[in-house]
């Protein structure tokens, strides 16, 4: 129960590839981030990332019309199901071959599949408990290369296909007598879009060198004339109906319609549907590179919009024409294009920057703009109240992520190389990183600016880091020179250079109670240095194999060192005394890279731990490295409590443990037969320690790892910098029921009855032996106000805590904020004492407590200055007007602006509240 920790969020990536799809109100954006999908609420300024993975990277997402329901098709074309209400997996579907695209029919009856060339069309899932969720109807033959998009008429009975063959057809989702293929040329690229106008038939297709078609079609969607069979089938029973379904949908057979130029020859030729160029357009291009990438068209409206690759879109009314907008919003690609329900907005993706952009084009103004690191997570840390993560990445940035919202809200980029460390000051407003390119910045969280840049007498790549538990000494170690340099915050002068490590300085770490550095060196040793006595080696701590990393318990008693062996021992840093040792090699169970030439388990024998941090209790250890596993130790037992795979995705390297037999060949493995040179003898391997790999090589597969952990200081969650992102996982408190003392007088019907004879104090005692959430809730807010002090000073000491850990829980989520509130202060003085004394074990509580009225306090002062200012506006608007107007007429409307303002002033106490 303790260590129940889940998957909540990720952060650090907003969007990778695929489709970008807007939910049925417009206010979300459904965007697929590698093999996940997150989603971003734009109204209420949060994100949250779905609990479902699929194994490999999500190409195309396809939306159900009420928005309950989306398909999600991964790069080999395995298919989930998923709903959206419940965020859980319904169904599991194989297409057997990527998938380009998926839409849903407008009625939500269909949807069509597009392989390859061709066009598949299923029964949408119904209300009704199916044996197979998807059932085919017909597919649809016509395209001669693969195809690229699809759009739906209105009343969903015909869609359009466009292809790489430069060729657009038009199929009936019917056995229409007047409509059942229809080929369209006229352009000389790959069709990018096509799509209907609003309730007709009518066509516009887009290609990819620029070039927008109008097409015309001489029937309405009314003129569609069902086709009539010669031989009238017999009545079938339901049960034999039902049977057919099935075997359809296990055999994946249905009803083929192949296509042709031409219609069927008929009597009467004019009730054929036709179509004929009604226009052409070109979109002003800046070179032949500069390809049109991705189109949305807005049928209300009437309004196409079309990115480029170099990151240039346009707004065109159609179908005149008209250029309504222009804008550049990147120098990059952009992949994806998507209008909301209303049309408003705008969502664009840009896969290669990682840039997730949302554009109101009525205002001209961004509505979200968020941008993951452009290559690897090297760091992160907590701040001290749990509620902000920074993070520095190779791409030399440092972004601060909100931990409720999941948004970044500030990037700092003077950093010229890789960030090799970054941590919060003890105030939590201070950001120190520390980077390659030889300098040591802090930044500042009120005015958003590098105040400090520290830099060493000659150069030097720093490659660790760490502030004193002050923020007055900051310390970075060297990888080239051997070095520890250390500065002060106050002046940004040089102290002191510490020498006497014969190897790289992997990390360094400040004791919390003393002013004593840890450094652990790949020279086998950990040395401490004593920061009050002229900075001298006070011990030398000898390891078995290269130190990679070195930790404080946060009572500063105990130290946890990573070596290059895969272990992990425990010293005692007043003693200098090894405590214990933990063989974690055989727990990171690495996997088989695809160049690799030797087995998964004699390469794990070479791995190792490279991140370390202890729990906010100081029990346990959390440990990562190059692996997809995160282990968590118990410090005393020293044994594994509990393993964590961070990823399923096999579009990433090193992530199976054996070889795919399907990549094996009569010249050995596919990947490496692939990545050799011209005569096959020589193959091109990427050299030990390279840690992005080799971008110009043909099939680049990023190496899934953990670079760094940290546990959040409230004790409820934890983050790790992998491959994917920022992963964090936090428990889930609802699932939890862990009593405590339980007796069988311990029961919901004692503790209600404890509550009708106003005894309070045994009510909650009774309440919190048997540790049920929505009990203790009922019964704390049943206390009256007057007598939370007397029930406060009357507590057990034994409970003054728990009570202190669950009003802070509460009041994160709770809207009585000063009920909550007075509880903590009178928790906080009547027991302060008592508190203090035990100072270790209660600090998470006082953090996560710290963290929620933190968060109230940013939420409620924004709320009141916005107020405030509309008051100001409204005044300073009465006295304008009130010289131009007779008195008369300004007390009138002075009357009505009160009765406005009292108005509002209800409406935003009901916010609050």
């Amino acid at each position: 129960m303790k260590f129940a920790y889940k998957f909540s969020n990720l952060l650090g990536a907003v969007y990778r590839q695929g489709n970008l799809n807007f939910s049925k109100d417009g206010n979300a954006v459904i965007s697929p981030v590698g093999n996940r999908i997150s989603i971003f609420d734009l109204k209420n300024n949060t994100s949250e990332t779905l609990p479902i993975s699929t194994t490999k990277n999500i190409t195309c997402v396809g939306l159900s019309p009420d928005g309950n329901l989306a398909i999600v098709v991964d790069e080999d074309g395995a298919a989930l199901l998923v709903s959206l209400i419940t965020r859980a997996v319904l169904h599991h579907f194989h297409f057997h071959k990527p998938v380009s695209s998926i839409r849903f029919s407008h009625d939500g009856r269909k949807f069509i599949v597009t392989k390859g060339n061709v066009a598949l069309m299923y029964h949408a899932p119904g209300k009704q408990r199916e044996f197979n969720a998807f059932v085919l109807d017909k597919s649809y033959y016509g395209p001669y290369d693969e195809t690229t998009c699809i759009d739906w008429t209105d009343d969903s009975k015909c869609f359009v296909v466009g292809s790489k063959d430069m060729s657009t057809w038009v199929f009936g989702a019917e056995r229409w007598a007047n409509l059942i293929c229809y080929s369209l040329g006229g352009h000389k690229d790959l069709i990018v879009g096509c799509f209907f106008e609003q309730d007709s038939l009518d066509l516009y297709t887009v290609s990819q060198d620029g070039t927008l078609c109008i097409w015309e079609s001489n029937t309405e969607l009314d003129g569609l004339v069902l086709q009539k069979h010669k031989d009238k089938p017999k009545p079938r029973r339901q049960d034999e109906e039902e049977e057919e379904e099935e075997d359809m949908g296990e055999k994946e057979e249905g009803e083929v319609i192949r296509g042709t130029a031409e219609t069927p020859k008929s009597k009467d030729e004019t009730k054929h549907v036709r179509y004929k160029q009604r226009s052409k357009h070109f979109f002003n291009k800046e070179g032949d590179f500069n390809n049109l990438t991705a189109a949305a068209f807005h049928k209300p409206t009437h309004i196409l919009v079309t990115a480029f690759a170099s990151g240039i879109f346009h707004l065109h009314e159609l179908p005149e024409f008209n250029l309504i907008h222009s804008l550049s919003i990147s120098d990059q690609r952009i992949a994806s294009v998507a209008f909301n329900s209303s049309g408003d907005w705008i969502a664009f993706g840009c896969s290669r920057m990682g840039q997730l952009l949302v554009w109101e084009w009525q205002s001209e103004s961004y509505v979200f703009k968020q941008q993951g690191h452009f290559n690897n997570m090297a760091a992160l840390a907590y701040s001290p109240d749990g509620q902000y993560i920074v993070t520095g990445g190779d791409d030399g940035k440092v972004k601060v992520w909100n931990t409720n919202s999941g948004h970044c809200f500030v990037t700092f980029t003077e950093h010229s190389s890789s960030i090799t460390g970054v941590t919060f000051t003890s105030s939590g407003f201070v950001i120190i990183s520390a980077s390659l390119d030889g300098t040591v910045r802090a930044f500042d969280l009120h005015r958003y600016r590098n105040f400090r840049t520290f830099t060493s007498p000659r150069p030097a790549q720093f490659s660790s880091l760490a502030v004193d538990v002050s923020g007055e000494l900051v310390s970075a170690g060297a990888q080239d020179s051997f070095e520890i340099f250390l500065w002060s915050m106050q002046t940004g002068r040089l102290l002191e250079v510490l020498g006497g490590h014969e190897g790289p300085v992997s990390s360094l770490c400040f004791s919390p109670v003393q002013s004593i550095l840890a450094s652990a060196s790949w020279d086998r040793t950990i040395r401490l240095w004593d920061m009050l006595d002229s900075w001298q080696v006070k011990e030398t701590l000898r390891l078995t194999s290269d130190g990679l990393c070195v930790t404080y318990r946060p009572d500063g008693q105990e130290l946890a060192v990573a070596t290059l062996n895969g272990e992990i021992s425990f010293w005692n840093p007043q003693t200098a005394a090894q405590t214990g040792s933990l063989a974690g090699r055989h727990d990171l169970q690495t996997g088989r890279k695809d160049t690799d030439k030797i087995t998964a388990k004699q390469s794990a024998k070479g791995k190792s731990f490279t991140s370390l941090c202890y729990s906010a209790d100081g029990e346990s250890v959390l440990a990562g490295g190059q692996s997809k596993f995160v282990c968590i130790y118990n410090v005393k037992e020293q044994m594994l409590v509990k393993k964590f795979e961070i990823s399923c995705n096999l579009s990433f390297d090193a992530m199976e443990e054996f070889l795919d037999r399907r990549k094996m060949t009569e010249f050995g493995s596919l990947a490496l037969v692939d990545e050799g040179a011209g005569d096959g003898d020589e193959v091109n391997i990427s050299l030990p320690g390279v840690r992005r790999g080799d971008m110009s090589s043909r099939h680049f597969k990023p190496e899934i790892k953990v670079s760094s952990l940290r546990f959040s200081p409230t004790g409820r969650s934890w983050a790790a910098t992998t491959t994917e992102g920022l992963l964090v996982y936090s428990l889930d408190s609802s699932l939890v029921f862990d009593p405590y003392d339980l007796d069988l007088d311990v029961t919901p019907t004692s503790i209600r009855k404890q509550l009708r004879l106003q005894q309070w104090v045994s009510a909650i005692v009774l309440a919190f032996r048997l540790n049920e959430k929505d009990l203790k809730q009922e019964v704390l807010e049943t206390v009256p106000h007057d007598q939370i002090p007397v029930v406060c000073g009357s507590l057990p000491d034994v409970y003054v805590e728990k009570l202190l850990g669950f009003v802070a829980q509460c009041l994160e989520a709770s809207s009585h904020l000063q009920f909550y509130m007075t509880w903590a202060q009178n928790l906080l003085m009547l027991h302060g004492q008592k508190l203090k004394n035990r100072s270790g074990s209660i600090l998470p509580t006082l953090q996560a407590l710290q963290k929620s009225i933190q968060r109230h306090f940013d939420n409620l002062s924004k709320l009141c200055d916005f107020n405030m200012y509309n008051i100001r506006y409204a005044v300073a608007l009465s006295k304008q007007r009130g010289v131009k107007r007779p008195a008369e007429e300004e007390e009138e409307e002075d009357e009505g602006l009160s009765e406005e303002m009292s108005e509002a002033s209800l409406d935003d106490s009901e916010m609050i509240l």
